[in-house]
């Protein structure tokens, strides 16, 4: 995998760093919908107070259109929604149009959603030359499994699915989720990772060198187009 990586020295930078970044690439912008698609975790919290705290009057939240990667089948206010969360740190305290928010109904079916979910993708985003929607830029994490959105690596056929959404579950908890699929994450014009900790050192190291037992973790497949990493010391350690 050719990509670049952005080296910080902890999470709080990482979200600085990137925060700037995305402020600049926002207003280079020449369309007047931006898709954005955004992912849960420890360190899009950090993100999205930095990005209400300091960004409420910077960016043209006008012209973005929030959609998520994956997200848990859970009412929004579960404490574990993804939505629920961006909404509480981000949505609530930024000019974001209501419209421009497409989550994902975590309360409905899980079936059923992911088929409107898809519906709703299609209707907004435009679609790349495959004939897939293709989002501005795909925010990501990334697990100490390797996993990345809802693909886990005991469900590595989602990376391959013709649908744009499918239904996972985790590998542990069983919790049901729906995620954006393999193909529709590397349709993406710009893809970012955000990384941070020292219990992901030696799986980020695989994945970004193609090393070890990078094949079997989800995150080694997002591969195509303009990657970055933006990783935290603890997390780069191995690079």
């Amino acid at each position: 995998m050719t990509v670049q990586t952005k080296r910080v020295s902890d999470p709080p930078t990482l979200a600085a760093e990137f925060a700037k970044d995305f402020a600049d690439w926002s207003a280079r912008q020449t369309h007047d919908k931006i898709s954005i698609a955004l992912s849960g975790g420890s360190t899009p919290k950090i993100l999205f107070k930095l990005w209400a705290e300091q960004y409420a009057d910077v960016i043209d939240w006008s012209r973005l259109h929030f959609y998520w990667g994956d997200e848990r089948c859970v009412p929004p206010g579960d404490p574990e929604s993804n939505y629920g969360v961006a909404k509480e740190l981000l949505f609530d305290k930024v000019p974001v149009p209501p419209e421009n928010i497409h989550r994902v109904l975590g309360e409905a079916d899980p079936q059923e959603e992911r088929f409107r979910y898809e519906d709703e993708i299609r209707s907004v985003v435009a679609l790349g030359a495959n004939g897939l929607p293709q989002f501005d830029l795909m925010l990501l994490g990334m697990g100490d499994d390797g996993h990345t959105a809802s693909i886990f690596p005991h469900q590595r056929e989602l990376l391959t699915s013709t649908e744009i959404c499918e239904v996972a579950q985790h590998p542990v908890s069983g919790q049901t989720r729906i995620t954006m699929t393999g193909p529709v994450i590397k349709a993406a014009k710009k893809t970012v990772f955000l990384v941070t900790g020292a219990g992901k050192k030696a799986v980020l190291a695989d994945v970004i060198h193609h090393k070890g037992e990078f094949e079997t973790y989800p995150a080694s497949y997002i591969d195509e187009g303009d990657v970055t990493f933006y990783v935290d010391d603890a997390a780069g350690e191995l690079l």
